[in-house]
């Protein structure tokens, strides 16, 4: 399963990272809006956005690439490593 995962904290990237593959998934994590956010996104099977540390610009483009490709969006206020786990639980088991 691949997973998507915008916003959160710079530090925190490779640990987003390290949790995902500990549910057998693999990650792309941007913190930060690239120039081209919506092409590399790609087609993962599953979006996670963290509300609050992430632009509204950010958000627009991952609603539009949900849209397109209908990809599962789940939206966390928090960017706590334990707000990713119980994301995952949810969708990887």
């Amino acid at each position: 399963m691949s997973v998507v995962v915008i916003g959160g904290n710079d530090r925190m990237a490779s640990r987003y990272k390290e949790i995902c593959r500990s549910y057998n998934c693999k990650a792309k994590v941007f913190t930060q809006m690239p120039s081209d956010l919506e092409n590399m996104i790609g087609k993962p099977d599953l979006m996670v956005v963290f509300t609050n540390t992430c632009s509204h610009k950010m958000v627009t483009s991952v609603n539009h690439r949900s849209a397109k490709f209908n990809i599962p969006v789940a939206r966390i206020h928090n960017a706590s490593a334990a707000a990713l786990r119980s994301v995952l639980e949810q969708y990887c088991c």
